[in-house]
């Protein structure tokens, strides 16, 4: 990588990659929630993050470069985590819906992250279609995060503690 262009590619590889670990686990955690409105959030959640993918796969289309993934080891360890807190533990209940809305919303503070600083590169490289798209993505990311904190906040943590 030699160019902001260079960087604007790789992240944009990186997040394909990172949404695909982030949607098969979001799927999981989906079929393990007892709470029916986290289970609906996060199917709607997984079917946004592979509209996320393909908008990701477009925008790589765009720049001429090679359409492919660049695996991505932060969201593999959260995704790791995510496993090992929530999916694989003996917990049940409102405790368990507590540690995936946990994990979940730790995973989406990566997105947040990644997507903010590829919207950057955008905006810098002049390619203001690009960063609206990647703005938008953003917008559905903080919404899900937020509806997941007064989840949390208004039941599930009370819930959890009984």
């Amino acid at each position: 990588m030699t160019t902001l262009k260079d960087l604007y590619i790789e992240e944009l590889q990186d997040l394909w990659s990172a949404n695909d670990q982030m949607s098969d686990v979001v799927s999981a955690m989906a079929d393990k929630a007892s709470d029916s409105k986290l289970a609906d959030r996060l199917s709607s959640a997984k079917n946004g993050i592979d509209q996320h993918t393909r908008l990701l796969k477009s925008l790589l289309e765009d720049t001429g470069a090679d359409v492919k993934k660049e695996h991505c080891k932060g969201m593999e360890g959260l995704v790791k985590e995510a496993k090992k807190h929530a999916l694989d533990s003996d917990m049940s209940g409102a405790a368990l819906d507590v540690a995936i809305i946990a994990q979940y919303q730790r995973m989406c503070h990566y997105g947040i992250a990644g997507f903010g600083t590829t919207k950057a590169f955008a905006e810098a490289l002049g390619n203001d279609e690009a960063a609206r798209k990647l703005d938008q993505a953003l917008d559905n990311i903080y919404e899900s995060d937020d509806f997941m904190t007064e989840l949390a906040e208004r039941s599930r943590n009370v819930d959890a503690k009984a």
